[in-house]
């Protein structure tokens, strides 16, 4: 953090040292160094009586709502966090106190595209509905066609928080990356870099509008699934004006009523629908952000986070679902090659199948079709990071989404099966995927391709024989390992330029005070002979001494 940034954050980094030293991390503070001074007064003694992850989870739940989003992002890496904290993650919820409607309505003002808000809205219910971290949510009435809306407005200020709290974030991961040599895996800086990048799109209501709008163009007729439609003429970046949803929330169905089996089965249905269908799911279809109707149809809210999968990578998919659900971890290892991206580190494969047969077996019984299929692949994605297999951010997203699920449809029904939820949708890729007419598409499309380059071999092969009767193509050589070649040679020869230097003095002086060249001391000994001898000396003794510091290979 640069020097003016204490200054400014002084306040906020106290409070945060303060809930750090109070939730038990004082060896990780002791370890980043923070300013001595920051330190100072902060009595709360560290507690103990939670777990680690549990830990974790608290110290954000009190930091604020920029580090539950920060926990909230990380929970969507189970290829780089281990499963206990991820599912502690998952549980992250911000408790925010609504702020009054005087400090919204300029927000709303200036959020509606130019139009006056009495002009819009006949009726606008100055009292939220529901406060989040970034956003407050009210009903209203539009003017125009008298339809009942919701109304999603930005927290004034929210934007310049955030970035007071990522400045303070940045600082805190680079120094531990940097001093804490178990975090470096990790990659601490990387991953904040990609929360702000999160943060920027869910801080921009259009994006969100966009994303509801292609979901419900995608889902059109078909049931049991639904999403509040955006009014676009309303909506800018800071205020989303949406359909009034209707339906009750998960909590307030009666577990394993006739109405909640129903919407566990449509809810996850729809959920593999959009994954392995459309390529385009909803990321986060927690409790919160599902409502059911009377006839047990699913209401998606909140799309401002979601995960996109090419058709390639939903194929892949669906081979890792197959393996999965076989028990075979061997097919689960050759489906894991396909799915990372460009890793410099080739895995231990009989390692890594030895890990997901342990996984397997501790979360999923193939034989029988039971047991936790999301924390079956949180666990497996986490194996695959371990091993060096990057996998693409998108394939964590499907992880985050099912696992999510999953504990939403057995909330709901208790005997909720996820495979037999999404069986229909692997059914129907997999027929798509081996439909003849689709296998001939894909011949045709490489053959045209493959021909295309070939045509287009002679010309590139005329070019490359030009650059060489040219004379402008350069071969460049790197050499890898040598990178202290140049500091070896340098020392060397520094110290034996000192050396001949030190030999030349002392023949020099000796030749002085043979001859006894003025000014002598006494009778005989020149002056200058003398100090050539003692300059030699002190020179010979530094030689020695460095040597014996630094070791004969400085």
């Amino acid at each position: 953090m640069k020097p003016f940034g204490w200054l400014t954050n002084a306040s906020r980094m106290r409070e945060i040292i303060a809930v750090l030293w109070r939730n038990g991390f004082d060896g990780v503070l002791q370890k980043i160094r923070p300013p001595s001074g920051l330190l100072r007064r902060i009595t709360p003694k560290p507690r103990s009586r939670h777990s680690l992850w549990e830990r974790i989870r608290i110290t954000l739940e009190e930091l604020g709502p920029t580090f539950v989003k920060f926990g909230q992002i990380l929970s969507m890496r189970p290829d780089v966090f281990p499963e206990p904290l991820i599912i502690e993650l998952q549980k992250l919820q911000a408790s925010v106190t609504p702020q009054p409607f005087a400090e919204m309505e300029p927000v709303l003002r200036a959020g509606l595209n130019g139009e006056d808000p009495d002009a819009v809205f006949s009726e606008f219910d100055p009292a939220p509905v529901a406060a989040a971290s970034v956003a407050q949510v009210y009903y209203a009435t539009l003017r125009h066609s008298g339809q009942r809306v919701a109304v999603k407005i930005q927290r004034p200020g929210i934007q310049k928080k955030i970035a007071a709290d990522f400045e303070i974030l940045r600082w805190l991961a680079q120094q531990a990356h940097q001093r804490i040599e178990a975090l470096q895996p990790y990659n601490l800086p990387g991953i904040v870099d990609e929360l702000g990048r999160g943060l920027d799109e869910e801080l921009d209501f259009r994006v969100e509008a966009h994303n509801v709008s292609f979901f419900i163009q995608r889902n059109k007729g078909r049931e049991h699934v639904t999403a509040p439609r955006a009014h676009s003429a309303f909506s800018s970046a800071t205020v989303l004006v949406m359909d009034l949803a209707q339906g009750v929330k998960i909590r307030d169905i009666e577990p394993g009523s006739p109405l909640a089996k129903a919407a566990a089965a449509n809810g996850a249905s729809s959920l593999f629908h959009q994954i392995l269908v459309d390529g385009f799911f909803h990321a986060d279809p927690h409790a919160g952000n599902l409502l059911v109707q009377r006839d047990g149809c699913i209401c998606f809210l909140d799309w401002g986070l979601v995960g996109q999968l090419t058709r390639h990578m939903r194929y892949t998919l669906v081979d890792l679902f197959e393996a999965f659900l076989s028990g075979d971890s061997a097919q689960v290892v050759r489906v894991a090659m396909d799915l990372e991206r460009n890793s410099p580190v080739y895995p231990n494969t009989r390692r890594m199948e030895r890990e997901i047969l342990h996984a397997l077996r501790d979360t999923f019984d193939s034989a029988t079709g039971k047991g936790q299929i999301g924390r079956a692949m949180l666990r497996l994605l986490h194996i695959f990071g371990e091993n060096g297999i990057e996998i693409a951010q998108d394939y964590a997203l499907v992880a985050k989404a099912v696992y999510t699920i999953e504990e939403t449809g057995t909330q709901l029904d208790p005997a909720f099966s996820l495979s037999e939820s999404f069986m229909p949708a692997v059914k129907k890729l997999i027929a798509q995927r081996r439909n003849p007419k689709t296998l001939l598409l894909n011949f045709r499309r490489t053959f045209l391709t493959g021909f295309s380059r070939v045509q287009e071999l002679p010309a590139e092969i005329h070019r490359v024989l030009r650059l060489l009767e040219s004379g402008r193509t350069t071969i460049n050589f790197q050499h890898k390992g040598l990178e202290q070649m140049d500091d070896v040679f340098t020392s060397a020869s520094n110290k034996l330029t000192i050396g001949l230097i030190i030999a030349a003095m002392i023949i020099g002086s000796s030749i002085i005070i043979a001859t006894k060249i003025p000014p002598l001391v006494g009778e005989s000994m020149s002056l200058l002979g003398i100090v050539g001898y003692m300059l030699s000396a002190v020179l010979g003794i530094w030689i020695v001494f460095n040597i014996l510091r630094h070791g004969r290979h400085k």
